[in-house]
């Protein structure tokens, strides 16, 4: 079966149940950071849905200079380092350099590629090196058939444990469209598929010096690319979006997360009770 090893009690893939990677898109502060992760974990606890909490300790790909862009390496680790004793779930964040993979892989569970930076031969092979789950988003400007040498790069260097995203296609001036085709395809390199429904819809630049977002089409990619068939969904989440500090037009307001929760889950569920049709 494919499937990913993410901690000894959580594996994503086939046979096991859709999980939720989500989480607000940077660090603002300790104590906002824990606060977001014990909402969501509470809300995956009570759906009964796996759950990896996510967020970046430095966003390095802000449009502007003077965007807020999160904490230093080492008071993010030390802030997830807390959710994981404090929340008891496993977490994931982005790494941008080389040098951050050894000192982030001390605590997360999972280290993230950024879709900017999923060709970067080093990056990979240094999150590779460090023996942790890494989960890789496929860039804006790849075909999906174009993801088997990121995977070829990670097995070269050491990766067992690999998740690769899909989050949307660069189509257009600050715009995205997904190819939902991009699942079954990737699936095929034998490992389990995410699909970020929340930077899907981000329109980068949108806004000038800040990134833009569609966040109501949110529900709708979620629904659908449960429907084709994912092993997780990414979703950033922020308890007031409009007062994010990164990516606050596509994030999920956590007042609405159970309610979507629920109707992926039901989804999956209606998927899992029928045999699955395959044909040429």
């Amino acid at each position: 079966m494919v499937h990913t090893r993410i901690t000894d009690t959580l594996c994503i893939g086939e046979g096991y149940p859709l999980a939720l990677i989500g989480g607000p898109c940077v660090m603002e502060s300790e104590d906002f950071t824990l606060k977001m992760a014990e909402g969501i974990a509470a809300i995956c606890q009570r759906l009964n849905m796996p759950f990896i909490f996510k967020s970046s300790f430095d966003k390095a790909n802000r449009t502007a200079i003077t965007s807020f862009r999160g904490q230093e390496l080492d008071m993010g680790v030390k802030i997830l380092q807390r959710v994981k004793d404090e929340v008891g779930v496993p977490v994931l964040t982005d790494i941008h350099e080389s040098y951050q993979a050894e000192m982030a892989a001390e605590v997360v569970d999972v280290l993230q590629i950024p879709a900017f930076l999923c060709r970067q031969t080093d990056l990979l092979l240094a999150a590779a090196a460090t023996g942790r789950a890494v989960n890789v988003k496929k860039g804006q400007f790849l075909a999906p058939w174009d993801m088997q040498h990121v995977v070829d790069k990670l097995e070269a260097g050491g990766a067992k444990n690999i998740l690769l995203t899909e989050r949307g296609t660069s189509f257009g001036y600050n715009t995205l469209v997904v190819d939902f085709r991009s699942l079954p395809q990737m699936r095929a390199f034998g490992y389990p598929i995410v699909f970020d429904a929340t930077h899907s819809v981000q329109m980068p630049g949108g806004q000038g010096a800040t990134s833009g977002g569609q966040r109501q089409f949110v529900p709708y990619l979620a629904r659908a690319a449960t429907a084709v068939g994912v092993d997780a969904l990414f979703m950033e989440i922020h308890e007031t979006p409009d007062t994010a500090l990164s990516d606050g037009p596509n994030m999920v307001p956590l007042a609405h997360l159970e309610a979507l929760l629920q109707q992926v889950l039901s989804i999956r569920a209606a998927l899992a009770a029928v045999p699955p049709v395959h044909f040429q």
